[in-house]
């Protein structure tokens, strides 16, 4: 048994018997007489090897160990199960962020209409001799022409945004 448990563990634990030896400061073939059964460790060096292989003393004398299972399905469910979280909690995230700014976006784009409205093109009675009043006007008009043009389409792909990213009950 103890032989037995001694081997199990050390494998389980993903140790060489020579990398068990030096952490106990003893020759493989120490370690390996152990594993056959051939020899036993005395009171003190049973009391290391628990403690270089994280075990309990009643562990090693006790009963066989079976090998563990590398695929244990309960540590892979809770391991999924706590993937599943984070990634539920990342898409929230994701969705409430993207649903403010597709709020946002309507907002601005309203008060931005709602401005170039209330302004009425005011650039029509500029003096355009003036070279800065030209290129200033020649901008704002640019602006003006495109953001009336596009605002309709932002809105509307905005507002299906907002509405494709609510939180759903």
């Amino acid at each position: 048994m103890l032989s037995e448990n001694i081997k199990t563990i050390r494998k389980a634990k993903g140790l060489s018997q020579e990398e068990l030896a030096v952490r106990l400061n003893v020759v493989r073939q120490t370690v390996s007489k152990w594993e056959q059964g051939l020899s036993v460790p005395d009171a003190d060096m049973l009391i290391s090897l628990s403690e270089t292989l994280e075990t309990q003393v009643g562990t090693l004398l006790g009963e066989t160990i079976s090998e563990p299972q590398a695929d244990d399905l309960k540590a892979i469910s809770e391991k999924l199960e706590t993937i599943n979280l984070q990634l539920a909690r990342q898409k929230e995230s994701r969705r409430k962020v993207f649903h403010g700014l597709f709020i946002a976006l309507c907002a601005i784009n309203v008060i931005i209409f709602a401005l170039l409205a209330s302004m009425g093109s005011p650039y029509l009675g500029w003096d355009y001799a003036d070279p800065e009043t030209a290129v200033f006007g020649a901008v704002f008009h640019t602006f003006e022409f495109a953001f009336v043009r596009a605002a309709p389409l932002v809105l509307i792909a905005c507002i299906v945004g907002a509405v494709l990213t609510r939180k759903k009950n």
